[in-house]
């Protein structure tokens, strides 16, 4: 901001920290668009699709050009390589050891999840159950580059049952 310019905060993924009028609380997974028609908005979270949140198609526009700056940057969704061993929380209830390939995903509250792939003769498959993992161990991944494919919507009767998404109740721990 040394130019006297308000800095533009990037696209991607965020938790909020504060709401936006009635349409978006605090502590919440949000995609942000900086450059939205006709100004910048959140995105919501509408359900999740194997581990990976998709997004409504219409957000809430943010009027305030400060509230941007209060929204917590988060890693984007994704397969990540474990560098460095570690435990999912201060529990140690699940360990992460070197070189593990994991999936990143989050709750409706913005917390990462790691999902564990199983590799078995049928293929890679990607378990729907994850551990929650403290936002500090997101440090210790490093993102691998594997293309996302978008497909079209869903048919009604192809959706899951509530599109709710996940929560502690389908975690590991």
């Amino acid at each position: 901001m040394s130019d006297g310019k308000v800095q533009r905060v990037p696209c991607g993924l965020y938790r909020t920290t504060r709401p936006l009028g009635t349409g978006i609380q605090a502590g919440v997974l949000v995609y942000y668009h900086n450059h939205g028609n006709p100004s910048p908005g959140l995105y919501p979270v509408e359900r999740w699709s194997n581990n990976k949140a998709v997004f409504a198609e219409h957000g809430v526009i943010v009027h305030d050009h400060r509230y941007p700056e209060t929204l917590h940057p988060l890693p984007p969704e994704g397969f990540y390589r474990v560098v460095e061993g570690f435990a999912c929380c201060e529990r140690e209830c699940q360990r992460f050891e070197p070189d593990a390939l994991v999936q990143l995903g989050y709750n409706g509250a913005g917390k990462p999840i790691l999902f564990l792939p199983i590799w078995s003769e049928a293929g890679v498959h990607l378990p729907d159950n994850g551990v929650r993992v403290d936002d500090d161990r997101l440090a210790l991944l490093a993102p691998l580059k594997v293309p996302f494919q978008h497909h079209p919507p869903l048919r009604p009767e192809e959706a899951s049952q509530d599109g709710s998404p996940p929560d502690d109740h389908t975690l590991l721990h």
